[in-house]
């Protein structure tokens, strides 16, 4: 709150910088529609969505509301404002366990538990609610079915302020700790033309919903039950800006996606329409992280002793902002880089993959705090 999160403070570096625009990267500043207002009343344009959509889409009760209306298709589940226990109780019973109680303005796993029966149901919607007010300032909560064999696809989209709107095929993000995703690949494994069509025809609709405008992702939960990626989808999200995995869509497409924000915030038309995007091989990424294995991955604060980027061809890369010297603080996220491959089919990609992680675990070493 005292730095990156510090809204008058980056309006204030802009201003005395003379930017016109600012990039809020991946953090929270991205999704905050109170930072879209501040910077339109300083008079810099926000490189991403409009403050509207970003209210619309930061809730996700309200969101789904929006996606019900739009036709696109919705896990089952409670998302309305009567916040009764007992109430929160019964829909529970009447969706079916197990169930997922999620925060409603969260993210990142906080303020959800997986329940798995009716008895365990009142603890876990406390202990989820007091998460959220911790985290959020809001103890809202919604319910879903929760899927026992799910799969995470994401579709990349992109909309212009001319009524243009295209996705840039999916992302599988199904390898998770903690809720939080650790390794991402273009396109789904297993996913046929016909359901990347369907799945990409209802992410544009749920852009269009919203009029949307730059770089976002449309978050489905897939039912990989009998059929795999090509499972019945539903809506579970939308992130109202760039993601962390989009180097991947970059690889499988060959287009630079901060260019194209670029473009859309200076009022330019996308560069393509939706025939002219191709998909290309196959892309894998995985996030490195200063987390100790041995204390169940927790987060590793310390000093950089070395941080080597090995040599990279055209089809790996290596994203990064530490550098030997710097510091893992404890306030800060501990992913120090993304690790990035691209191959012809998936098995060459994980291969090259494979190959970078080894290269790059070999230029790393970190003093951890006594």
């Amino acid at each position: 709150a005292e730095s990156y999160l510090d809204i008058g403070a980056v309006i204030d570096a802009a201003r005395s910088s003379k930017a016109d625009a600012i990039h809020p990267g991946y953090g929270f500043l991205s999704e905050n529609a109170d930072f879209a207002d501040a910077c339109a009343a300083a008079g810099i344009r926000l490189v991403g969505p409009s403050a509207a959509a970003m209210r619309a889409m930061g809730d996700k009760a309200a969101s789904k509301d929006v996606m019900s209306k739009a036709d696109v298709p919705l896990v089952p589940g409670y998302h309305g404002a009567d916040q009764d226990p007992a109430m929160l109780a019964t829909q529970a019973a009447e969706i079916g366990f197990p169930v997922l109680i999620k925060a409603s303005a969260g993210g990142g796993g906080r303020g959800m538990r997986i329940v798995e029966s009716a008895g365990a149901f009142d603890e876990a919607l406390a202990a989820a609610q007091r998460e959220a007010r911790g985290a959020f300032g809001n103890d809202r909560v919604l319910l879903e079915k929760y899927l026992t064999t799910p799969r995470h696809i994401e579709v990349q989209i992109f909309g212009d302020d001319h009524g243009n709107v295209v996705h840039l095929f999916e992302r599988d993000c199904s390898l998770q700790r903690r809720y939080q995703k650790v390794v991402e690949e273009a396109p789904a494994p297993g996913m046929t033309d016909t359901r990347r069509a369907e799945i990409g025809a209802a992410a544009v609709a749920a852009a269009r919903a919203i009029d949307y405008s730059g770089a976002g992702t449309v978050e489905f939960i897939v039912d990989a039950t009998t059929d795999g990626a090509n499972g019945s989808f539903y809506f579970m999200e939308m992130n109202t800006r760039l993601q962390v995995e989009h180097p991947v869509t970059e690889f499988v497409t060959g287009l630079d996606l901060v260019e194209w924000q670029l473009r859309v915030a200076d009022g330019e038309s996308l560069p393509l329409a939706q025939s002219d995007i191709k998909l290309d091989g196959h892309a894998i990424e995985a996030r490195l992280y200063a987390e100790d294995p041995e204390r169940d991955f927790l987060p590793a604060p310390g000093h950089v002793v070395a941080f080597e980027v090995p040599e990279m061809g055209a089809s790996v890369r290596i994203d990064t902002g530490v550098r030997t010297g710097d510091d893992i603080a404890v306030s800060y996220d501990p992913m120090i880089a993304k690790v990035i491959a691209h191959g012809a089919d998936r098995e060459s990609a994980i291969a090259a993959l494979d190959r970078l992680l080894a290269a790059a675990a070999r230029g790393v070493r970190l003093a951890l705090p006594a």
